[in-house]
């Protein structure tokens, strides 16, 4: 989880596969009417986001017991409670950044929907991870590698996953 720019895509994949299980990528969830939305420079209300969360939630929830990753930015408390209401075992994974940083990032990815200008929104939006969540916090200041490995380092930590397939 975490703000557009993160490299939610990135770490999602590498971590998956350091995990070896799926990984979905949350923008493919998101209906037509929303990816227009967005590329217009408009940002997504919670009547939009609703049905996405719930593709998300049923993906998660096919996954109990066999695992799988997901980025999905999850930015406020609500959209969390409603994955985990669908998914009740899922870690969230906060990856973490200054605006700054991750404006500098979201300037290098041409092409994506999601511009630069609605980067104030994500931050206003955003709600950390708090105490009674089960996640943790990466930040993403090093290279995508190193946040991986942290990544892999927490989830194994504070919420064992079998080894192998």
């Amino acid at each position: 989880m975490g703000v557009a720019g993160t490299g939610k895509t990135t770490v999602g994949a590498l971590l998956a596969e350091a995990l070896n299980v799926p990984y979905a990528e949350a923008d493919a969830f998101h209906p037509a009417a929303n990816v227009a939305k967005m590329t217009a420079g408009t940002p997504l209300d919670d009547a939009d986001r609703a049905p996405w969360l719930d593709a998300i939630g049923s993906w998660a929830a096919a996954r109990r017991g066999q695992g799988g990753v997901v980025s999905c930015s999850a930015l406020k408390r609500a959209y969390r409670d409603r994955l985990r209401a669908a998914a009740p075992d899922v870690f969230f994974l906060h990856l973490t950044g200054d605006r700054s940083l991750i404006a500098r990032r979201m300037e290098q990815r041409p092409g994506h929907f999601m511009p630069p200008s609605l980067l104030d929104s994500q931050f206003a939006t955003l709600e950390p991870l708090e105490d009674d969540e089960r996640g943790a916090a990466v930040s993403v200041r090093l290279g995508p590698g190193t946040v991986t490995e942290r990544a892999l380092a927490a989830v194994r930590e504070r919420n064992p996953v079998p080894a192998g397939p």
